[in-house]
Order: structure tokens, then C-alpha cells, then sequence
């Protein structure tokens, strides 16, 4: 049997409401779902939430994850696929900080 493909994406989002995260970083399973997500803000400050905790206003998607192309779609989203490190070492950073208050 293979192994289960993992999905690894970064969002821009396009925005001037300073009270909205500016770039999502998600771990999707196979099926799209988000397991892990952490939001960057523009004054750098991050929230995360995966099944176990959460911090600031951060909460898994109750929908799957589109593709690229259909995040892409809409013109306030830049996505873009990112490697397992990468993502392991935002959520780490995230994991990190104190919660966003």
C-alpha cells in the first residue's frame, strides 16, 4: 500500500481589515480537510488550531480545502503549495508565541 498523500498550502490573502489573518498555512489529509492551520496577521502576531487546541480566533475549516486553482479563482487568494518543513516550522514558530489577544 502507498502512503497517504499529505497536502501542504499557503494562502495569501488580500486584504486591508487588520483584524483578519493575512496568510493561512494548512496541513490537509487526503481527502482536502484541514488537520492543522496556522493564520499570520499583518503585525506578525499568529494564531493555530489543529484537533486539540486552538489559539486566538483560529478554528479548523468545516469544509474541504479547494484546489490551487479553484483558491486561485478568486482574485483576494494567492496559494501556492509548500513543502512538509515549511509547514513545520510556521506551525512551530506559532506554536510557540503567546496567543493572539
Amino acid at each position: 500500500m502507498g502512503t497517504k498523500r499529505m497536502t501542504f498550502m499557503k494562502v495569501l490573502w488580500l486584504h486591508k481589515e487588520p483584524s483578519d489573518p493575512v496568510e493561512f498555512y494548512l496541513d490537509l489529509d487526503e481527502a482536502r480537510w484541514e488537520i492543522r492551520r496556522v493564520e499570520v496577521f499583518a503585525d506578525g502576531s499568529m494564531t493555530l488550531a489543529d484537533d486539540k487546541k486552538s489559539t486566538g480566533t483560529a478554528e479548523l475549516g468545516l469544509a474541504q480545502v479547494g484546489s490551487i486553482e479553484q483558491i486561485a479563482a478568486s482574485p483576494e487568494f494567492i496559494p501556492s503549495e509548500i513543502s512538509k518543513s515549511e509547514f513545520e516550522s510556521i506551525w512551530s514558530r506559532a506554536d510557540a508565541r503567546e496567543p493572539r489577544k
